[in-house]
């Protein structure tokens, strides 16, 4: 008989029932109180999947607090984490079960860099748990989980929750052309460009027996279970639908975020409206939007997805541009990504003068400009919205998530974003949501 592993602890379902107490928005929380009491008191850290970039947000965490736990479903991997000099120091504890994390009252804040299938489901327990979070983009699964997270924030609005779309951070690239776009400089936007590169092909590969340290089963999670392939694992989960969405929300979670922000498309009830993917290629033969081959990869390695506001705006998603974001307006354009912004307006210095340290803070929600993580942390001690926010956050999924499933079906899709439907459409609205393996459910937040 196999152990449920997955459900709730009596803990958290206890202290959900105790959240669910209408509270003030950032109220001070022990992990704020905590952080302001001084430098003896430093925030305690958990720190849930520590693979490699899980590693390297841990090391900038090791900053801010002490970390006093971590834990991957891969035992090398939170050895490995543990006796890391600049983040367990041999003195956390390792788990490979993220609820006994989320147990531990002396626990502040949890990092969570997991495989994108499993973003949800711990977040919302943390937050159910009394948790801050940091956590890794993409943010979700699928439209539905967009939701579930969105109301759960609202729910347990005293707990701080960012996103690491670092890229929000950088103020000499991507916020000086957030800042030109929002200013007008250059014109009526009409045209965007979202370069963000193809996914790698490849198999057939392997079916083995997973390695003695990874619990294969709770890596699957929510997923349907199949037999372990080496390259499903790991990074390698990105170019696999069951798990992710290929770069339609790897590096779609970071340039589709600029390009929306920057048209002051990033709240609720915005977004495209039109979604087509009749340009869309996949390295395996695919039947109603699903692949017919399960040992290769099978995210869309060619395309250019159209995506339509309504205001007449046109982005295209495209694996065959640079990468980065093309802003195309009126009086100019201007090209931006993670090495450089260039174009006309930039050689000419359009917005000498008018791109200020006020210009920054605004952008940064009223909170001066630092570092990614110091905004994260400075929020906990001050409370308000950091600079990458769920709710903005979630506007950048339903766009990438819309273009997957016009891609996945090579059609146009139709979007109501004011209702967050897919109109007109049977087997496009059945990728809404996916059926969640049992024992392993989301918590469900109205």
């Amino acid at each position: 008989m196999r152990v449920d592993k997955h459900k709730i602890s009596r803990r958290i379902v206890l202290k959900s029932g105790l959240a669910s107490v209408a509270l003030a928005p950032y109220c001070i929380t022990a992990a704020n109180a905590r952080a302001a009491s001084g430098a003896n008191s430093r925030l305690r850290i958990g720190c849930i999947g520590v693979g490699s970039m899980g590693q390297g947000d841990a090391k900038q965490h090791s900053r801010f607090g002490d970390i006093v736990a971590v834990c991957d479903v891969d035992s090398r991997r939170s050895q490995e984490a543990k006796h890391h000099k600049n983040i367990g120091k041999g003195k956390a504890d390792a788990y490979k079960d993220y609820r006994r994390v989320l147990d531990r009252k002396d626990i502040d804040v949890v990092s969570i860099v997991t495989p994108d299938h499993w973003h949800i489901k711990p977040a919302i327990e943390a937050l159910m748990a009394g948790k801050h979070i940091f956590i890794q983009k993409p943010l979700t699964l699928t439209l539905k989980e967009n939701q579930l997270i969105r109301n759960a924030c609202k729910k347990y609005n005293d707990r701080v929750v960012m996103v690491g779309t670092q890229q929000r951070s950088q103020a000499d690239l991507f916020l000086r052309a957030i800042n030109m776009v929002q200013k007008g400089f250059l014109g009526d936007i009409k045209k965007i460009t979202v370069g963000i590169n193809s996914s790698p092909t490849g198999g057939p590969f392997p079916k083995v027996k997973p390695p003695k340290e990874l619990d294969w089963d709770m890596w699957l999670g929510q997923a349907p279970e199949v037999d372990y392939i080496e390259r499903r694992c790991h990074y390698e989960f990105r170019w696999w639908y069951e798990y992710s969405g290929g770069k339609f929300t790897d590096w779609g979670a970071h340039h589709i975020d600029i390009a929306t922000w920057a048209i002051g498309q990033d709240k609720q009830g915005m977004g495209p409206v039109e979604f087509d993917g009749t340009d869309a290629k996949h390295p395996v033969p695919f039947k109603d939007g699903y692949p017919t081959v399960d040992n290769c990869y099978n995210t869309s390695h060619d395309f250019a997805v159209k995506c339509k506001f309504a205001s007449g705006i046109e982005m295209t998603v495209d694996s065959r541009s640079e990468n980065g974001v093309l802003f195309e307006g009126t009086k100019g354009r201007i090209f931006v990504n993670r090495g450089k912004i260039t174009g006309k307006p930039i050689e000419e210095n359009w917005d000498k003068d008018k791109y200020t340290d006020d210009d920054r803070k605004r952008l940064y929600k009223g909170k001066p400009f630092e570092g990614h993580k110091n905004n994260f942390y400075r929020c906990i001690r001050e409370g308000g919205l950091p600079v990458s926010d769920v709710y903005s956050h979630v506007q950048t999924m339903n766009s990438c998530h819309l273009v997957a499933i016009a891609a996945r079906l090579g059609r146009v899709v139709k979007w109501d974003p004011k209702n967050e439907k897919i109109l007109g459409d049977k087997l496009a609205g059945a990728f809404f949501a996916r059926e969640e393996r049992k024992g392993y459910e989301i918590p469900p937040v109205s």
